[in-house]
């Protein structure tokens, strides 16, 4: 079947924090308008950059490193806990020389670097491991976990000292912290996609319960933790404090690019 060229090619996540954004495109209306796939947040940024995609949910950091534009509205973002990005240790924060993380997407990464840097003092070289907690701290001095398999992760039973990087980042900053926006490459309607991204959450949004109950299981996560993940830790709605946060972070992780603004 041959591409249809009046729809808009969309990557996004296929983390849980995403579902609320895609529900439009998956179950209402805004399905007729786009072509919609799903992979890990890297592979989303890789999409855009190659054409493979015209629109990505794409990590903040490489969205500095691609110079794309941002499409105003939504993305994911939190204001304090976020409990799907965790950094665990094995030795005090201040003694971190290493650390192993999930590389699936660079924005938590650099996140990681940001508050062990400014926090704890400490700046640990960095290698790409698969999620799996208990092999990453056999031979690193910290882990970090992101999206689900962070979601699956009790920190206060995982025998390790965690911190929660949305809450770390609003101890440092007072700002909220944006993860991932909706963008594109320079000539992409952005019109077209604010007002797609935005009608798509509002769909999820009402339909937050439906939501949970379709996912939970095979996330494999509790109903009550999903819909508080969804409900309370995640924020969708990207406005002013959530722009000041994104600036911040550029500044702090030396990843600021001048053709990067969101447009209002």
């Amino acid at each position: 079947m041959k591409p249809d060229h009046n729809k808009l090619r969309v990557r996004a996540v296929s983390y849980l924090n995403t579902v609320p954004l895609v529900w439009g495109m998956l179950h209402g209306a805004e399905r007729d308008e786009v072509d919609l796939s799903f992979s890990i947040p890297s592979e989303c940024a890789r999409d855009v950059e190659r054409g493979g995609a015209e629109v990505g949910l794409v990590p903040v950091a490489e969205i500095a490193r691609q110079g794309l534009e941002i499409a105003p509205g939504v993305g994911i973002a939190c204001y304090g806990a976020v409990r799907s990005i965790l950094l665990c240790s094995r030795v005090p924060w201040s003694q971190v020389k290493t650390l192993a993380a999930d590389a699936s997407s660079r924005t938590s990464v650099e996140l990681a670097r940001v508050i062990l840097r400014e926090r704890y003092g400490v700046e640990p070289a960095i290698s790409s491991e698969p999620p799996d907690l208990a092999q990453m701290l056999a031979h690193a001095d910290s882990a970090l976990l992101i999206g689900d398999p962070a979601l699956r992760t009790d920190p206060l039973r995982t025998g390790y000292q965690c911190l929660d990087l949305g809450a770390e980042w609003l101890a440092l900053t007072g700002l909220p912290f944006v993860f991932a926006a909706w963008a594109a490459k320079p000539g992409v309607d952005l019109d077209r996609v604010a007002r797609v991204t935005t009608a798509s959450y509002a769909f999820g949004r009402d339909h937050i319960d439906e939501i949970v109950e379709a996912e939970r299981e095979r996330r494999g996560v509790s109903r009550e933790l999903a819909r508080r993940y969804l409900t309370e830790h995640i924020r969708f709605e990207i406005g002013p404090e959530e722009q000041r946060g994104l600036e911040t972070f550029f500044e702090l992780a030396n990843l600021r690019t001048p053709a990067l603004t969101a447009r209002t």
